[in-house]
């Protein structure tokens, strides 16, 4: 099964597409969608809906995951980042005939590393070893977005509870 998985952002969205089967994942590709500060707030979020297009028009996913959205302390860039999400969830939703699932971050960090309250640090080096790679994915928000892709991966046959089309 080809999973895309998704980190929301509104100036990154970091994006990893992993195939698993059989309880072992391989890596396809990863890296981030980005939307310039010189853009207007509508041509930032038509960039996001293209780059999400694109996505999905090349690695045809069978189903996408995409992290909960997590308010920090800025609220401006959270409802940037709510905007942005919208925007994916809309894509994914029409695109994907699989269907969209959602994970939050404890979700997400008890499901590579057995303890919901892990660092960035070890999810990275999760990531790394879950897919057998030579070092840590970078940007940050491409190895978030293949957390949430190994996430689903390893929970998939309990979809039903975590889908939200």
């Amino acid at each position: 099964m080809i999973i895309l998985g998704l980190d929301p952002g509104f100036a990154t969205i970091g994006f990893g597409v992993i195939e698993s089967e059989k309880g072992k994942a391989n890596v396809i590709d990863y890296g981030t969608i980005t939307t310039s500060k010189d853009l207007t707030f509508p041509e930032r979020l038509m960039k996001i809906e293209k780059g999400m297009i694109a996505l999905i028009e090349k690695f045809k996913p069978e189903q996408i995951a995409m992290e909960e959205l997590f308010f920090n302390t800025n609220i401006t860039t959270g409802i940037n980042v709510a905007h942005a999400r919208g925007v994916m969830v809309l894509v994914a939703a029409r695109e994907c005939p699989g269907g969209l699932y959602e994970y939050t971050p404890l979700q997400i960090k008890q499901a590579l590393t057995g303890y919901g309250r892990a660092d960035k640090q070890q999810m990275m080096q999760m990531v790394k070893t879950y897919l057998r790679l030579d070092k840590i994915p970078r940007p940050d928000d491409a190895a978030d977005a293949l957390a949430v892709a190994l996430c689903h991966s390893q929970t998939n046959r309990l979809g039903s509870l975590f889908r939200i089309k």
